[in-house]
């Protein structure tokens, strides 16, 4: 696994370093619309298959979850999950936040994550039961309490809009009940900085498992906790996730979850 985590953790530089270097050049990049406000370059594309080529050479008998269909390939015993470019409306807007987020799950768990915030060349990554990393640093979670003294990350719903009632109702409580909040653009990187302490707490409604699947062990591995709305496990496929330290977890359960239950 030492071998598989030090390769993988290249082959996710490699792909952030084509896309800082694409980047130089996006006001040039062709843009496909896969639905309403869910962009799409050839950057995405190429970063997938150079993922997805090396990743299949470390484990070729794995399967792959990937968000720009690359390949399909589930129910396998090891599986990679992949965003090669999370935040992609930033990326095409010159706005510094995104991400490469790679996740591997053994028999349906979690046991590593990667996610690269190419702008800051900040490598945050988790091997289970090894801790989390940033750039080879142990990093923890923040042990800021309670929620009135908490810096909070969300996302906001940009295709998906059946929760935004619920949304509104959890931002006009947060608002009044935490130091701030922040929208980043790309929940990886949102994930990351909740494991690193700069946030002390994510939650967002409408994800897909390529966004959150490496940021969720390096923040387990980081000390956090992470729950869908109702406080249970459905958090990587179940399209809603809340990710915290202990200490602000319930608080927010309390907060945002029971808000989107009753709606």
């Amino acid at each position: 696994m030492n071998k598989i985590y030090a390769s993988a953790a290249e082959l996710v530089l490699k792909a952030g370093q084509f896309i800082r270097q694409e980047s130089l050049h996006s006001n040039d990049i062709v843009i496909e619309e896969k639905d309403r406000n869910s962009l799409v370059s050839y950057v995405d594309k190429q970063a997938e298959q150079m993922l997805v080529e090396g990743l299949l050479k470390l484990i070729p008998d794995a399967g792959l979850i990937t968000e720009e269909d690359t390949t399909d390939i589930t129910g396998r015993e090891w599986e990679w999950i992949i965003d090669p470019l999370d935040g992609t409306t930033n990326f095409l807007h010159d706005i510094p936040a995104y991400s490469v987020s790679v996740g591997l799950r053994h028999n349906e768990q979690l046991v590593m994550g990667f996610v690269y915030e190419v702008n800051r060349a900040e490598l945050f990554s988790a091997l289970k039961g090894d801790g989390a990393k940033m750039n080879n640093r142990a990093i923890h979670i923040s042990k800021r309490a309670p929620l009135a003294n908490a810096l909070m990350a969300t996302g906001f719903p940009y295709t998906d809009f059946s929760g935004i009632n619920a949304y509104m109702d959890s931002l006009r409580h947060l608002m009044q009940c935490c130091r701030g909040l922040r929208r980043m653009g790309s929940a990886a990187v949102d994930l990351a900085y909740v494991a690193n302490g700069r946030f002390d707490g994510f939650f967002e409604h409408g994800l897909n498992p390529w966004d959150v699947a490496g940021g969720i062990i390096i923040i387990q591995e980081a000390g956090g906790m992470v729950s869908d709305f109702g406080g249970g496990d459905n958090y990587l496929f179940g399209r809603q996730i809340i990710a915290s330290s202990p200490q602000i977890h319930q608080e927010l359960l309390d907060c945002v979850g029971k808000r989107f239950l009753e709606h």
